[in-house]
């Protein structure tokens, strides 16, 4: 495990958290009498990589938010802060993206779609766009190699 595990923490962090957690609650459960909390280890370990994954998510949930007010909205002067917001959340999802967490983004990508879509929707209400808003599909629209850029 040693070498392949190392292998996997440069290659895919998300997925060596998930591995080396399993792995630790794997020694706690044989009880090895060792000076470690391996529960707790595991938990915080397992917690590295959820932050990874959540990072990824906030930043997808963004891009789509940006991309339905740059499709649907007429209005002329908050495009550029749009556009600047979506190329700052592209260059931070290719940060970290990983190959198990482009999995993770495309099983989860219709549920971070409708929370994104709502964001959308509030944001053009609240600007007084209520017929931009009304145009949201209920679907996701983009694929994610669209949303990636």
């Amino acid at each position: 495990m040693g070498e392949l595990a190392h292998d996997l923490y440069d290659a895919d962090f998300y997925a060596w958290t998930r591995e080396q957690a399993a792995a630790l609650r794997q020694l706690a459960a044989e009880r090895q009498n060792l000076p470690i909390d391996a529960s707790r280890l595991a938990e915080e370990v397992e917690d590295l990589g959820k932050d990874q994954r959540n990072a990824c998510r906030s930043q997808v949930r963004t891009i789509i938010e940006h991309l339905l007010k740059l499709r649907l909205s007429p209005a002329t002067e908050p495009r550029a802060g749009w556009e600047r917001s979506i190329m700052i959340a592209r260059a931070a999802l290719d940060d970290r993206l990983t190959g198990t967490l482009e999995h993770d983004l495309e099983a989860n990508l219709e549920r971070l779609y409708r929370q994104a879509a709502a964001l959308a929707r509030q944001s053009l209400e609240a600007h007084g766009e209520t017929d931009a808003a009304a145009c949201i599909p209920e679907r996701c629209p983009f694929t994610l190699d669209e949303i990636r850029g």
